[in-house]
Formats: C-alpha cells, sequence, structure tokens
C-alpha cells in the first residue's frame, strides 16, 4: 500500500529558487522537490556530503493553499576572502510572503514515519528554501495512506483566515506533481530539481517532469459573495 507524508510550508518568508545563481536570486511560485527534500535531510542530520539516493527516489507533490506575494529585496556582498578592497556587489533576491503550501512526499512507510519523526525532533534548523526563512513548529502534518495526488486532494485547506476572508467562496488550489510513468499529459514542464549529491564540491540534480494536475476545488463560507474579478484573476495565474 501507498503512503505519503504530508508538510505544512507556512511562513512569513519563503524562497524556492533552483536555477538561480551570481546577483540575481530568484523563487519559484512553489517549493520545488530539491528544496524539500533537503530540508527532510537537515531534519534527519544527514551532512551535505552523505547520500540522498533513498530522498530522491521519493514521489513528490505540492498543493498551494495560499499563494502570497513576492517581495525582493537588495543586498550587498563581497569576496572577502580577496581583501578590504573588493568593490561590493548589488544582489538581488526575491522571496514568497505569507503563503501557504501542502507539499507530499511518498513513498515506503517505514522511511516516511522516520521522516515525520525526525521532523518533529530535526537534528539541524530547518528552513523553507533559504536560511533567512525558518520553518514553523507546525511542520509536519502526518503520513497518510495513498498516493501523493489522492492525500492532497484529501487534506483540508491551511489558508489563513485573512486570506479566506479577501477571496471568493469558491476557490481552486492548483496542484503540481511528478508525472506518473507512462501517463498521457500534454501539459507537463522539465524541472532539473531532483538531489542527487548537495556536496558543495560536486552538486548534482537530475530531471523531472512535473504537471499541473487537475485543482482542488473547496468551499470558503468566509469568503466575498461577490468576487473581485481581477483579483481572483491574479490568484488563478
Amino acid at each position: 500500500m501507498t503512503h505519503s507524508l504530508l508538510l505544512l510550508l507556512r511562513g512569513p518568508l519563503q524562497s524556492w529558487g533552483d536555477d538561480s545563481r551570481y546577483t540575481i536570486r530568484q523563487t519559484r511560485s512553489y517549493p520545488g522537490k530539491s528544496g524539500v527534500l533537503g530540508l527532510l535531510a537537515a531534519a534527519q542530520g544527514r551532512r551535505r556530503t552523505d547520500p540522498v539516493e533513498d530522498l530522491a527516489r521519493l514521489s513528490f507533490g505540492v498543493r498551494v493553499d495560499q499563494p502570497g506575494r513576492v517581495l525582493k529585496e537588495f543586498q550587498t556582498s563581497t569576496a572577502w576572502q580577496k581583501g578590504e578592497s573588493t568593490p561590493l556587489a548589488l544582489v538581488s533576491r526575491y522571496y514568497l510572503t505569507d503563503a501557504v503550501f501542502v507539499a507530499a512526499v511518498g513513498g515506503e512507510k517505514p522511511l516516511l514515519k522516520a521522516l515525520e519523526d525526525a521532523l518533529k525532533r530535526p537534528r539541524f534548523p530547518l528552513f523553507l528554501g533559504r536560511r533567512s526563512c525558518p520553518a514553523g513548529t507546525d511542520l509536519p502534518i502526518g503520513v497518510r495512506e495513498g498516493d501523493v495526488d489522492t492525500v492532497l486532494r484529501a487534506e483540508p485547506w491551511h489558508a489563513s483566515q485573512n486570506y479566506r476572508r479577501s477571496v471568493p467562496q469558491r476557490m481552486s488550489l492548483s496542484i503540481f506533481r511528478d508525472r506518473l510513468p507512462g501517463e498521457q499529459e500534454a501539459a507537463y514542464a522539465r524541472r532539473r530539481d531532483v538531489p542527487l549529491s548537495f556536496d558543495p564540491a560536486r552538486r548534482d540534480y537530475g530531471w523531472r517532469d512535473v504537471i499541473a494536475a487537475d485543482p482542488v476545488d473547496v468551499s470558503n463560507p468566509e469568503g466575498s459573495a461577490v468576487p473581485d474579478p481581477f483579483f481572483s484573476a491574479v490568484v488563478s495565474a
């Protein structure tokens, strides 16, 4: 029987960039597989040089419960190893503010239970993408029976009360997950975010196919009876 571990990813700041480098550090609009598996590895106390093949084999999906907003921050950096005379470089970093996601990893139940226990008593500090984005204490939701798609559809909505009041009374929650072998889906994207090695000396990532699955429709009694069409278009974009 297939099982999945659900995680609640929410906090003041998140940043899930998987292709950023140099002076521009982007964030995607939802978490990627490498970021979430890195969080799980940190909870277990794995070093960056430790193998992660067992984690990379887990299936992955994420549901967007509250999309949040993009925040841009400017920072300065310098190659301090080269001395004080090195000129400062302006770095642009992007974050998601007030976002809420439900992520799911699917695999064998014993491994998932071990990961859940590690999240409750993490060996290393846990972050939502970057070190400036600490994870909450309510991170593990629990292990559920079913594959990633099934458990994401069954899990209750985790949006904040303020957000619920600002959106319509019917909402569609986007789901992005791994494309299954043999699944005929026209719209999918290839992402290189399957961690093969976190070793700083030889970081390596594999490819996976990601599909936008059929969204989950939820009722929102606290929502506005007369939705703002512009806001609805922005949320569903």
